[in-house]
């Protein structure tokens, strides 16, 4: 059965979609099949995996391709169009086999409120039953048409129904983070926010108008996986002083405000699964801490393939220069390596509630 990770924080510039990309490329490359969803309308992932970069590329995929991506396939809820909600074409992403991607839309917003509207009032009014559940109801279809492990979902930077919506409908989540003011105070924000939106799940699937719906919204069974901390200067093969400061200050939240606070909703593993992958919650939580890819992220991103899998054609120097780039390369997929491993095994065994 395949496992659904949510890669979401509401603070932009964490490299969620460069963290969603990396992470399902090796997944994939450890022999998993894995189906990427972007549910962004700024449509980052979508782009770097089919390297367009503006809007009339997008539009011109649209009109080639006018299935395959996320805003078509919950249209039949979203719209109340007469046929069911159905798989799309995933795109294969190139240079990599059992990688696929469902494209995002850049108006997918447009069913922000409506969703909104139904989540409040879902209870009372029977037209929009069927909106809740959709997302879910997409992600097991598209899971199992494609034969999926995993199912990596590349989350916007916002706190709208729309997310709400899509992180409660997961079974697991990572949080990216950055080594700044902003990311340790998104970490405050969360723990006081996502356990008000897992009550509200635990209410909402409850509820018999939702059981019943053409598509039910799921019991809530997300847990935390851990964070992610990256976008740091190295020196000397550890962070530099100014921006460990900042990781240190984001472990320490997570440990004391986060992690508590999700235990307490029932969304931890237990302590001995996290220990088992090598993470510590005593410490906070982290799976990776990833330094910023420099010069090798244009590398990257031209050749549409993770800075860990660039070949040395790719990156495109000779010399000193490209021993320096191999070696950067080099200690990149380790850290990568390492953090699919993690991954993998904190989602291998049936999911338990933690005891408080």
């Amino acid at each position: 059965m395949h496992k659904t990770i949510a890669l979401f924080n509401h603070k932009g510039g964490v490299s969620k979609t460069t963290t969603t990309f990396n992470l399902g490329w090796m997944l994939a490359e450890k022999g998993h099949r894995v189906v990427m969803i972007d549910t962004d309308p700024q449509c980052n992932l979508s782009g770097l995996v089919l390297d367009y970069d503006s809007s009339v590329q997008f539009d011109e995929f649209y009109e080639q391709h006018p299935t395959a991506n996320i805003k078509v396939a919950l249209a039949p809820a979203f719209e109340s169009q007469p046929r069911p909600i159905e798989t799309v074409e995933c795109v294969k992403v190139k240079g990599r086999k059992n990688l696929l991607l469902v494209p995002g839309h850049v108006n997918l917003s447009e069913y922000e409120v409506t969703l909104g509207i139904a989540q409040e009032l879902s209870g009372s009014l029977q037209a929009l039953r069927n909106l809740p559940g959709a997302f879910h109801f997409f992600v097991n279809t598209v899971a199992a048409a494609n034969k999926a492990d995993y199912v990596l979902i590349d989350m916007s930077p916002s706190l709208g129904a729309m997310n709400q919506n899509f992180l409660m409908s997961c079974d697991y989540f990572l949080v990216p983070t950055a080594p700044d003011y902003f990311s340790v105070m998104a970490i405050d924000s969360l723990s006081t926010l996502l356990p008000k939106w897992i009550e509200w799940a635990k209410k909402a699937a409850d509820l018999e108008t939702l059981k019943t719906a053409n598509y039910p919204f799921p019991k809530p069974r997300l847990k935390f996986l851990g964070t992610i901390i990256q976008r740091y200067r190295p020196r000397k093969g550890k962070a530099a002083s100014g921006f460990q400061s900042w990781i240190d200050q984001i472990n320490d939240r997570v440990r004391e405000r986060l992690g508590p606070s999700l235990a307490k909703h029932g969304a931890t593993l237990m302590t001995q699964e996290y220990q088992a992958a090598g993470v510590k919650p005593d410490v906070g939580y982290c799976l990776a801490e990833i330094a910023d890819f420099n010069s090798l992220i244009t590398a990257s991103q031209t050749n549409q393939t993770p800075v860990f899998a660039l070949t040395e054609d790719m990156l495109g120097h000779v010399g000193t220069v490209l021993q320096q780039d191999i070696a950067k390369r080099d200690e990149f997929r380790k850290t990568f390596d390492a953090l699919a491993d993690r991954v993998i095994v904190l989602t291998k065994h049936a999911q338990s509630t933690p005891t408080i």
